[in-house]
């Protein structure tokens, strides 16, 4: 399988909402590096055999607004 980056929006309005949506995604099956640009509220995901819309619908009901801004695969 190929190997996915994904980079989402995600309103994160304080540090308690970043830790919260770090966590969901690193107990998300299939993913292996993660990153956090705090000023734009943006995670870049990379993983293999992501279900990018589970991902999406459980930050969105566990974090804040969710958005998918792009995703690859290489």
């Amino acid at each position: 399988m190929a190997q996915q980056t994904m980079v989402l929006k995600v309103r994160m309005r304080c540090e308690k909402c970043r830790t919260k949506a770090m966590m969901i995604v690193a107990g998300t099956y299939g993913v292996t590096a993660m990153r956090l640009d705090r000023e734009q509220e943006k995670l870049v995901v990379e993983g293999e055999r992501v279900e990018i819309a589970v991902l999406v619908q459980t930050l969105s009901k566990k974090v804040g607004y969710t958005e998918i801004l792009h995703v690859s695969e290489f």
